[in-house]
């Protein structure tokens, strides 16, 4: 289409990231401006519908106690209801979401829902079916996931947006913890933001733990009806590295050592 927006750059999401997590928070430069815009303008065939009654997964971690009188002592149970959704006025900053604005996480599967939590071996993890009750639209990033071009010179506008949209995708995928700085995020948030004016329910994203599964981030948390309940029990972790940059290596100095002059010699 003639008046389809084009990004100026296949490293436009890096641009964008670098000055509002560096740079300028609140009031941004034309160049973000000019960015969003462009995110807006190419997202309408990124589109989903997601049916009501669709179900998905979401997981916490930790767990409830339930006093069982055969043993007379408290047992490990999964969460209480109200504790399976997002407490209002105290949502954790997440990666589509800032502290205190709750968003509802879920999965299209079940252990990448567990996985997401990042729990530690031993740790026990609530797991939870949701089942969606309207009918709702999501922006769904993941379309050009697998695009790990890196070009040297500008491609053309098609594959900019695809290089573009495939960063933002690996943006929202990328696993986050409380620990983690809210300057690694701050993006994420704000395309979040900027798909809620729009109109849309949520964003999809690619699991960063399972091949096939996808997550989804639901802007209003009453969108979804909780069904059940389980109690998982985390019995190993494994664990899969490549190398994320370029090595160095110390020289060792040679080292000289101090001549032994003719006067040191003599006895």
């Amino acid at each position: 289409m003639a008046d389809r927006p084009t990004f100026r750059s296949w490293r436009s999401y890096w641009d964008f990231h670098r000055e509002v997590a560096l740079q300028r928070r609140y009031v941004w430069s034309k160049e973000t401006l000019e960015f969003l815009d462009t995110v807006a303008g190419t997202c309408n065939d990124r589109v989903r519908d997601l049916p009501s009654g669709k179900i998905f997964w979401r997981a916490q971690l930790g767990n409830d106690w339930v006093f069982e009188q055969q043993i007379n002592d408290e047992i490990p149970a999964p969460f209480k209801r109200n504790r399976m959704k997002p407490l209002p006025f105290r949502a954790h900053e997440g990666r589509v979401n800032p502290k205190g604005i709750p968003c509802l996480y879920v999965s299209t599967n079940r252990d990448a829902a567990m996985s997401e939590v990042r729990p530690g071996v031993g740790s026990f993890i609530s797991l939870a079916q949701f089942k969606i009750i309207k009918d709702l639209k999501v922006v769904d990033c993941s379309v050009h996931h697998s695009n790990k071009e890196i070009y040297f010179e500008e491609p053309p506008p098609v594959e900019r947006e695809q290089s573009v949209w495939a960063k933002i995708d690996a943006a929202f995928a990328t696993p986050v913890t409380r620990s983690d700085e809210t300057a690694d995020y701050v993006s994420t948030q704000i395309l979040s933001e900027k798909f809620a004016d729009l109109g849309y329910d949520g964003v999809v994203y690619k699991s960063a733990y399972e091949h096939n599964a996808y997550n989804l981030a639901l802007f209003d948390v009453n969108v979804a009806k909780q069904l059940n309940c389980f109690l998982f029990k985390t019995t190993k972790a494994a664990f899969s590295f490549s190398e994320g940059g370029n090595p160095y290596f110390i020289k060792e100095e040679k080292q000289f050592e101090t001549p032994i002059s003719e006067t040191d010699n003599d006895e």
